[in-house]
């Protein structure tokens, strides 16, 4: 992965340093399922009120998917050996800034939840190991870290900004995806309600249609800025169908139904996606074919 490529400016970093940096010329935003905390207000007194937050979590998650690798200290990172505990694994690079303000948060968390909690660091450098290593010891990075080449990377659908990290539960089943940085509080709510502790906090489900894992657009009926409100229900799936056949031009590699839903900004998947709408509902619905049946036998 080229750092020229990758996007780690997100509007979870924008709230958390008011800053963001775009290094990309054109790369998807990412949608998110998250609603993070609110800034803290005051009550008419003048006393700060407490923040209140809203978890989000799949309610179709998949299994974490596989690998073996090796941390800088030697020891072993397998998902099968995580279950019973909540896992965070982030995607970061020691050249990205707010990989580097998120690492003392990620090292607070794994201290308060030492049982229940583990932390894994996975970073996409292209930069020698030894070097991403020193790194990690300058930090005094506590918890596990390893490289994560193109084809991890890839098993996680692809990793387009930074930090990123995956929530996982106790059963080894990914649950969340942040992109960006997200409040400490937050995880630790987070981790609190999937370790089996009651939480100060609502918690919702969505239905994973490409926020998490992007292949799972497959499982969205409608598709962010095309207008389907014409189509009949079968000509509706006849729609979602060629979107998620057919890619998109505009570079990103995706599906224009992984498009759409990952950039929604994108003019391009917007064009193709609308594009096939248009053409299906000029065509009208599709004759049903002719059922064969056997000829009637003659009677005596």
């Amino acid at each position: 992965m080229k750092r020229s490529t990758v996007l780690f400016s997100s509007a979870a970093v924008v709230l958390a340093l008011g800053i963001g940096v775009l290094v990309a010329k054109r790369m998807p935003k990412l949608s998110s399922t998250t609603l993070a905390a609110p800034k803290a207000t005051k009550t008419a007194q003048g006393a700060p009120q407490q923040q209140h937050f809203v978890l989000k979590f799949a309610k179709n998650p998949e299994p974490v998917p596989t690998f073996n690798l090796k941390s800088f200290s030697g020891q072993t990172l397998n998902p099968a050996e995580w279950r019973g505990k909540v896992v965070i694994l982030n995607f970061w690079a020691t050249w990205c800034g707010p990989c580097r303000y998120e690492i003392p948060e990620l090292m607070a968390l794994q201290k308060e939840f030492p049982d229940s909690l583990q932390v894994v660091g996975l970073s996409v450098d292209e930069a020698p190991p030894a070097e991403v290593k020193q790194f990690a010891d300058r930090m005094g990075i506590t918890y596990p870290v390893a490289i994560a080449d193109d084809q991890l990377q890839n098993r996680f659908g692809g990793v387009l900004a930074l930090p990123t990290s995956f929530v996982i539960d106790r059963q080894g089943r990914v649950v969340q995806k942040h992109v960006g940085l997200m409040p400490q509080d937050y995880y630790a709510m987070e981790i609190g309600y999937l370790a089996g502790k009651k939480v100060d906090a609502d918690v919702q489900t969505f239905v994973d249609e490409g926020q998490i894992f992007p292949s799972n657009v497959k499982n969205a009926k409608t598709i962010p800025g095309v207008d389907m409100s014409k189509l009949t229900p079968a000509e509706s799936k006849l729609a979602l169908r060629k979107m998620n056949e057919m890619h998109c031009t505009c570079g990103c590699g995706y599906t224009v139904a992984q498009c759409r839903v990952l950039d929604s900004a994108c003019p391009v998947s917007k064009q193709i996606a609308q594009k096939i709408v248009d053409q299906i509902a000029k065509q009208g619905p599709t004759p049903a074919k002719p059922v064969a049946t056997s000829p009637a036998r003659p009677t005596r």
